[in-house]
């Protein structure tokens, strides 16, 4: 049989049409990307450069609203963040919350102030590698009129059962946190059971129960930071201080990665390590100072820990 000839706009059966390279031709690019993509990845993990540095996992912080409201995570995260490459997402609640979320996973980190819950939740295992990190204090505030009549007052409990006893308006948070824990823990002592309309529950955090307490011409129990960073808003004033049960003590511990696989353990770990180093705690010591004209925090990292410190 005679060759067919290659005339008449025919072209050879191994050829395709001019439309169906044009089709092919943006997947094939995709393919080559895919490929060289991977081998990217690959000349970079055998040169030692590992290509999630620019992508790291962001590191869950659940925290105590006070950090929050008084600005010291303002200057702590982005530091952090710098040094490492890793982002943090803040979870501000109370500290009984925070260190649920720690215990269930659902936070990497927890920076936190209330020492008995906190070795509660170690002793479970729920949290690990408990460091100290800091300390402040815990105050009365109220109004200016001073109703009660507790200004000057050595003793905080003696100073809540003078409160009780007069009916004078009290607002607590009311929120499972660091501070309603010690304000519960006052209130025992001083052998009162808060009840009645002079006693109201906030339900929110340190800075909100500020301004319902100046609203409503309250005391209330609140940590030193975010009564210096709402002072002026809500015009309360200090009525006792100084005592040793109001000593506020901060801790950072770590989600247990044993019960947790899915937390990003090896960012947890780079946040607690950063808060107890040396850079940190500088910044720590320093925060308040050119605002308040005092800090607002005393760094603790390699202290032994100081009584109601656990």
């Amino acid at each position: 049989m005679p060759a067919r000839k290659l005339g008449g706009g025919l072209r050879p059966p191994s050829e395709p049409p001019p439309e169906q390279v044009a089709r092919a031709k943006p997947a094939l690019e995709r393919r080559l990307l895919r490929q060289t993509g991977r081998f990217a990845w690959v000349l970079l993990a055998l040169l030692g450069a590992s290509p999630v540095a620019a992508q790291r996992p962001a590191v869950i912080l659940a925290t105590t609203t006070s950090t929050q409201d008084s600005g010291l995570l303002d200057l702590l995260v982005p530091l952090f963040e710098k040094k490492t490459g890793y982002t943090v997402r803040t979870i501000a609640v109370g500290t009984g919350h925070a260190l649920i979320m720690g215990a269930r996973g659902e936070a990497d980190v927890v920076l936190a102030h209330a020492p008995e819950l906190e070795l509660k939740h170690v002793a479970d295992g729920g949290l690990i590698n408990r460091r100290l990190v800091m300390h402040n204090d815990f105050l009365l505030a109220g109004p200016p009129a001073d109703p009660a009549g507790i200004k000057g007052m050595t003793k905080a409990a003696e100073a809540l059962r003078r409160i009780a006893a007069r009916e004078a308006r009290f607002v607590s948070r009311g929120d499972q946190s660091g501070t309603h824990a010690r304000e519960r823990s006052l209130w025992k002592t001083a052998g009162v059971s808060p009840r009645g309309p002079w006693y109201v529950e906030s339900g929110q955090g340190m800075g909100a129960t500020l301004m319902i307490a100046a609203e409503k011409d309250a005391y209330t129990l609140t940590d030193r930071a975010t009564y210096l960073a709402f002072k002026k808003r809500v015009g309360l004033a200090v009525v006792v201080e100084g005592d040793a049960p109001l000593l506020n003590v901060y801790h950072v511990m770590e989600a247990t990665p044993a019960r947790h696989p899915r937390v990003n353990a090896a960012g947890g770990r780079a946040f607690a390590d950063f808060v107890v180093s040396p850079d940190a705690q500088a910044v720590i010591k320093g925060f308040g100072m050119d605002r308040y004209g005092e800090p607002l925090f005393v760094p603790d990292a390699g202290k032994p820990e100081p009584d109601g410190g656990g």
